[in-house]
């Protein structure tokens, strides 16, 4: 039964447990012991929880017995991204700053996604405090992609996009505040979400960028992701950036009709510095699209050119900020030791309970908005910001949707780009643009290059989540890829 479940639909479980074809318990025990036989090679996770899924699985079983009302996606396992506050589940953020917080509320998605009938296996692995594309820089270890466990999976959410792509959960949550979601989805050959900015709810995910940070679904197909997306949308009071926007049902709008739409494949993302064999796809993927009746065509958005630059001064400005409140005092790791005053009790908690990535970043952040340079350099930055919004501003005025590929190359090796910082920052040249305009976008798996998925990325205005989902559902029925690695299997 355990084979039969992996890579199987989130929604067809769901229904299944429903209709009592197989008990919630059976499921969470295949997941269960998919993660105990390949965990050890794709080190997905942070920490498991498998005896609180059983417990709550057993409840779910017994509700559904006694005929009791459950949520619509009822018994189906969930990955949580370590950034998501848990209640009573420890909430790290991949540092040793967290290694043993405990926080005592829920985050708003996760908490939705509880509501409507989720199980959480455990909290995925990520790159420290969200600040990586590769999940590398996790205190707890890097995580291997499946499809080439030599190499990466992505990130800051590789771990959830490993642990859909391993068979380890049917979907995850992430978040996504320069492409976190979406980069980590390409590289894995799943789907992965970033919504419009303050359409799912940002209370209790650990800040990183706070006007880029959004969560989203990572998944095995569209269809689930429109239903996870359904589920952890709408309003929330406890977050001022929240939409007064009303929960949509995206699965039930959900449609192929896309004929006579237009779109435009963003020059400046799909030129230099992208692997050939990814535009190979990509122009592949963007010919079916012709034959399903869009009409495509190039567009130039100059300002893009900058997106890189912009979005590295003003994301880790905005961290430098936010990373302050871990000083050793209220919560988290202190170091130890006799201390002259306060101030080296700060330095050397934050010396030691921050990685490099995360120092090189607040250095940054806090270099870009000194009294001597904020003019010069973060100022400028939030320029740039309002060019890119105005040049997608104009592109939608004749477009429906933009597309692009999601990364300039496919997965590459463990190790490879450590060093190199600036070189690892390129990974997210063809995301950045969209979390600084705040707009949707999605990452759709459209083949492979060498062996390795690529991932077609769409993006549309403010709030066209349907007509992105719809367009990525008819290229998903074209296109029949396959998410299952065929490495991994062979374990």
């Amino acid at each position: 039964m355990a084979m039969e479940i992996l890579y199987e639909s989130a929604l067809d479980i769901a229904k299944w447990i429903k209709g009592r074809e197989v008990s919630a318990l059976k499921v969470t025990d295949a997941f269960l012991d998919r993660i105990e036989k390949v965990e050890p090679s794709v080190r997905a996770f942070i920490n498991l929880y498998g005896e609180h899924a059983r417990q709550r699985a057993k409840l779910i079983d017994e509700g559904i017995a006694k005929g009791e009302q459950v949520g619509p996606l009822a018994g189906v396992p969930i990955a949580i991204k370590d950034v998501l506050s848990t209640r009573g589940f420890k909430t790290t953020c991949g540092s040793a700053m967290l290694e043993d917080f405990v926080p005592v509320y829920d985050a708003t998605a996760v908490e939705r996604a509880r509501a409507a009938g989720t199980i959480m296996l455990g909290k995925a692995n990520m790159d420290e405090f969200a600040m990586g594309s590769s999940t590398e820089n996790s205190f707890f270890g890097a995580t291997s992609n499946p499809w080439d466990l030599e190499r990466v999976p992505g990130g800051s959410s590789g771990g959830s996009a490993a642990a859909v792509s391993a068979g380890e959960a049917p979907w995850a949550l992430g978040s996504d505040t320069g492409g976190s979601i979406r980069q980590p989805a390409a590289l894995c050959g799943i789907v992965g979400m970033k919504p419009t900015y303050g359409l799912v709810s940002r209370y209790g995910l650990v800040a990183f960028a706070s006007s880029l940070d959004q969560v989203g679904p990572l998944t095995l197909n569209v269809r689930d992701c429109a239903a996870l997306l359904g589920a952890i949308a709408g309003h929330d009071k406890c977050d001022s950036t929240s939409i007064e926007e009303p929960a949509r049902d995206y699965l039930g709008a959900l449609s192929v009709d896309i004929k006579g739409m237009k779109v435009a494949i963003v020059k400046e993302l799909s030129s230099e510095g992208i692997d050939p064999a990814v535009l190979e796809r990509i122009r592949a993927t963007i010919d079916i699209l012709e034959k399903l009746g869009v009409s495509c065509d190039e567009v130039s958005l100059p300002s893009f050119e900058n997106g890189l630059s912009s979005y590295y001064l003003i994301a880790p400005a905005e961290a430098s900020s936010n990373l302050a409140r871990f000083d050793g005092v209220r919560y988290g790791y202190r170091a130890g030791g006799e201390f002259n005053d306060i101030w080296e009790m700060y330095d050397a908690t934050r010396a030691e309970g921050f990685g490099p990535e995360v120092k090189r970043r607040i250095m940054l952040g806090t270099y870009a908005l000194s009294a001597g340079y904020y003019d010069e350099y973060y100022a400028k930055a939030q320029k740039i910001r309002t060019l890119i919004v105005r040049d997608y501003g104009r592109a939608f005025d004749d477009y429906d949707l933009l597309v692009s590929p999601t990364s300039p190359t496919t997965a590459f090796k463990l190790g490879e780009k450590m060093d190199d910082p600036l070189t690892m920052y390129l990974s997210d040249i063809c995301t950045i643009p969209v979390n600084l305009a705040g707009i949707p976008a999605l990452s759709l798996p459209c083949g492979l290059a060498g062996g390795l998925p690529v991932g077609f990325q769409i993006m549309g205005p403010p709030l066209s989540e349907q007509k992105i989902l719809n367009v990525a559902y008819a290229l998903e029925q074209e296109i029949g890829f396959d998410p299952r690695p065929a490495g991994l299997e062979k374990m």
